[in-house]
Order: structure tokens, then sequence, then C-alpha cells
């Protein structure tokens, strides 16, 4: 039987529109906007000032802090200012603009197509390279990686299996796809590369069955490669998120509050491990990504190489432009995407796609009362009450939400899309998860 997690789990239409798209580069806007936050932690400290001229790569923003991550120019150019954009989250973020002029590059970056397949440096060596090239997590949360592969495991607990994230369970988005599509090779150098980062002689690809090319593609490829294999998955939402993979692949499940390594596991993305053979092989940093923008009447969905900094806009008119019956634009995929206010928004290191809904698509249905048919319940990934987490939050008993497990929720949606009554019982939990994480560190700081 084919595997998959053992948890709750829905399977919402795929509506991959894009899938087989290939990639296609998108040309360098005249003006970028990087944002000094584009990473879970600590924003980036900026090093350069108004008038400042840089290259692509030039380091714009230096890490300031044990979890944050490097931020470096997409473009060659002028810095204009030193100011704010408001990004894909609606708050506004210290940033950088800078107006292009040609497309000159740093002197150590190698950019050209050549296939680099050795590495002789040793498991700190790559660790920093990733650190200095940015690198996030690419498939969303943006974590950074250096610090994802430095973290100390508990006592008796060490790494025994990488395992790559090439799920992409959200509907619509084909980014991943097209990557490994069209850069499998690299990918399966930059895994081997965190394999020697990690010390593990064991990588697993989990990929679902609705990317046939993919897993023969890789599967063909991974002959060359020592210790890594390619595993085909269910189709199953939300199968990308850290718990569910591991769960899928191993038969582990991890205890509330604790990490991957705790089963010995650590996870990476796809996309993170194509960036980290770009910054370890070819010393390039995280300056550019793939970007699905996809919608059903949108006159092209395609995938895009697109430089970070890129205006959304950018984005939509390569594919055809704005259709007239546009209600909603979602950063993202539909079931953990978030609503854009603002087509100038900037594409970041986390960007993995522009979504965009018809007007009837936009609207939610009229909420009613519970009927306590346990739907919710039972697609809960996380094995969660998410009817009872809601009614705690939206009546403010934080002290319930908290002993419920509120902040095991991984907000996927799974409970409002399969709820008869339409209730909004993500929106009440993500506001109540906010809350509690609050409560809890308030009062780790004051026991401290």
């Amino acid at each position: 039987m084919t595997k998959t997690f053992r948890i709750g789990g829905i399977h919402p239409p795929e509506s991959k529109l894009s899938a087989g798209q290939g990639i296609i580069p998108l040309g360098i806007p005249a003006r970028v906007v990087v944002p000094m936050w584009q990473h879970i932690g600590t924003p980036a400290n900026p090093l350069v000032q108004k008038g400042t001229r840089v290259k692509v790569g030039t380091l714009l923003g230096e890490a300031a802090g044990f979890i944050s991550a490097g931020v470096h120019s997409p473009v060659s150019g002028t810095v204009e200012k030193i100011d704010t954009v408001i990004d894909a989250s609606g708050y506004k973020r210290p940033a950088i603009h800078i107006e292009v002029e040609g497309d000159e590059w740093e002197e150590n970056i190698d950019h050209s197509i050549a296939i680099v397949r050795n590495c002789t440096l040793t498991p700190e060596q790559i660790i920093r390279k990733i650190a200095t090239a940015g690198i996030v997590g690419m498939g969303g949360a943006t974590f950074p990686t250096h610090v994802k592969l430095s973290l100390s495991p508990p006592l008796a607990t060490c790494a025994e299996i990488l395992i790559i994230n090439a799920v992409e369970c959200e509907p619509y988005l084909t980014a991943d796809h097209a990557l490994m599509l069209s850069k499998g090779e690299e990918i399966l150098i930059g895994i081997s590369l965190l394999m020697q980062a990690v010390k593990v002689r064991r990588a697993v690809i989990g990929i679902e069955k609705n990317k046939p090319d993919a897993i023969n593609l890789l599967s063909e490829l991974i002959k060359r490669f020592e210790g890594i294999e390619v595993i085909p998955l269910k189709v199953q939402y939300p199968q990308g998120g850290e718990k569910q993979l591991i769960d899928a692949v191993l038969r582990r499940q991890i205890k509330s509050g604790a990490l991957p390594i705790s089963v010995g596991a650590v996870v990476q993305n796809i996309g993170t491990a194509f960036a980290v053979y770009e910054a370890v092989q070819k010393n390039k940093p995280l300056i550019e990504r793939i970007v699905t923008v996809t919608g059903k009447t949108l006159a092209k969905p395609s995938n895009f190489r697109v430089r970070i900094g890129t205006p959304v806009v950018a984005l939509i008119e390569a594919a055809g432009g704005l259709p007239k019956d546009t209600g909603k634009i979602i950063g993202g995929g539909p079931m953990m995407g978030k609503a854009l206010i603002s087509t100038d928004v900037p594409v970041t290191k986390g960007t993995s796609g522009i979504l965009l809904l018809t007007r009837k698509e936009s609207v939610r249905q009229e909420e009613s009362n519970c009927i306590r048919c346990a739907k919710c319940i039972n697609a809960c990934p996380m094995g969660l009450n998410p009817t009872l987490l809601s009614t705690a939050a939206e009546f403010t008993q934080w002290e319930m939400a908290e002993k419920n497990y509120i902040v095991d929720c991984i907000e996927c949606g799974s409970c409002s899309y399969t709820c008869p009554a339409a209730r909004p019982l993500l929106d009440h939990i993500r506001q109540g998860k906010n809350k509690v994480m609050g409560i809890i560190r308030a009062r780790k700081a004051t026991n401290v």
C-alpha cells in the first residue's frame, strides 16, 4: 500500500494548472524592493545606505542574531533609499529600494549552467557557506537553514536520516515540481551536501504520486548517488507538513513540543536542496526562486524564475494580466496562503506561489451553527479538536486553549475546509494560537 500519514488529512481538488509548463525566466524589473525580514527570526541589519552601488549577490543586510539570515542584492544598481515596504503579511517591514542598472554579478559567483559535482568541504564549512548565502526553508516556513542544520540534538538522539520534502501538497502550486524536472542532478548534489552537513548516510525524497514524471526522473538519477532513495506517497493534504511527512516515511510520530530530530530526522524542502547546491558549489546566495502564478481564469498559468524583490504585479502581467473577474490574490496556495493587500508586494525567499481567485471563489459561504458532526476532528492531521479550540479562542478561554494543545496547530485549514457549517475555525484558532504563544513567552520570561 502506498505510504501516507496516519492521522486526519483531506484531498481537495489538485488544480495543478501549471503542471508541465517548465520554468520561464522573468525579466528584471526597473526597481526592486528587498525586505530585510524574509525569514523566521530577527530581521537582517542593513549594511548599505542611499547611493551605495551594488552588484548581484552583494550583501545588503547581515544576520542580526542566532535565528536570522543575511539578505543579498538580487540586482545590480544603486540604492535609492532605505525605507519600509508592505510585505505579504500586510505589515510594514524595513526594506532596501534599489534602482536597477544592468546585471553585474559579484566576481566570486558562478552563475553559469555548468554543473559542479565534487565537494571536499567539511560539514562545518558546508554549513558556513549555507549561512553566508542566506539560505532559508523554501517551502514557506523560511527558517534559516544553517540554524536548522546546527541545532544540537537532545541527549541520546542523533540524526539518522535526511528527509527531503518534495510533496508540494498545496492545490495549484507546481514550483517544486517544475524545479525537479529542470534541475534534478543539481538537487541531488544539494541533497548529498545536506547529508554531509548533518552526517547521515541515508536520505529519502518523498514525492506524491501525482508527479510521476518527477518520480521517474529522480529515481533514474539517484542511481549515481549513494544513500538516496525516492519514496512515492499517496496524494493526501497536508502531507507537506514536517510531522506528517515523517509519519508517512518513517512511521514515527513527534511528541507535542518536540522537534523532528527527536525521532532522528532532519527535514528539508526540495527547493532548499537546490539552493544549497548553488550556495556551496557556486557561491550563489539566495537571490531568486521559482514562483507559480496561477488561477482558473488566468490566461497563462506559469512557473517563473524570479529575482527577489520583484513586485507581484510583474508576475501577473507575465502570466497574461489580471483577469477582470479576480476577487482575491493569494500569496501561496489556497489552503495556507494569505490574501495580499496590494500587487506591489515584493517576491521574497518564501514566495512559492501567487493564486488569483475569482469573485465567486473568494466569497465565503454563510456561516451557521456547529452541528457537532466531528468532521473537523477527523480531518485534523495533528489529532486536535478544532471546534473546541475555535470556541476557546472566540471566547478568550486561553487556559483551555493551551491545555488542549492549540500551539500544536499547523494552520493547514483542513478543519475549515471540511466544516459543513462554514465556520471560520482556522481564523479563530490562528488568533488564539498567537495569543497563547504570547502568554507562554511572557510566563517563561517571568520565570527566568
